[in-house]
């Protein structure tokens, strides 16, 4: 976890427990290394209405598929498709294999809406990178609630469309 990340952290008292491991880019990867770590595990997509230029960050439980037609309906944005990694180090200073919500924090001009499925939002612990993938952050949920508030960014809370279940890999 970079420095400034951990200042950030300490300065909105955020609580978190900090585990490593090799680095991850899939699910089936994050569930060799990871699976042992309590609470619900993410998934995080970036994307881009390429009509308005603006920016989503959805997050959804690891072990489901978001069907991004009937989100793209949801929305109301017939435009959106996964956002370029040049998008995703500008907008959010993270690479691809490392997206998650804790990007947010340095989307300091408030670029992006943030869209979570109500699961992983009511989770009492919630599971994700902290900006890099060889790195899981585990922090209750009450403190993940604040460190979202915390950035400033529109929150949008949903129970989001899922396309069929992924196969138990």
């Amino acid at each position: 976890m970079k420095e400034s990340l951990k200042n950030w952290l300490s300065v909105h008292n955020i609580h978190y427990i900090l585990h490593r491991h090799p680095a991850v880019f899939t699910v089936p990867e994050a569930k060799i290394h990871c699976g042992h770590i309590e609470g619900t595990h993410c998934k995080n997509l970036f994307l881009k209405n390429k009509k308005t230029e603006q920016f989503y960050l959805v997050t959804i439980p690891h072990d489901k598929k978001l069907d991004l037609n009937d989100f793209r309906r949801m929305v109301g944005a017939p435009k959106i498709r996964f956002a370029e990694p040049e998008d995703l180090l500008e907008v959010l200073g993270i690479t691809p294999g490392a997206v998650s919500p804790i990007g947010l924090v340095n989307d300091i001009e408030n670029r992006t809406i943030f869209i979570i499925d109500k699961e992983v939002w009511n989770a009492d612990e919630i599971c994700c990178h902290p900006n890099i993938n060889s790195e899981t952050m585990q922090i209750p949920g009450s403190e993940f609630h604040k460190l979202i508030k915390a950035t400033g960014n529109i929150l949008e809370i949903k129970e989001l469309p899922f396309s069929e279940p992924l196969p138990e890999e």
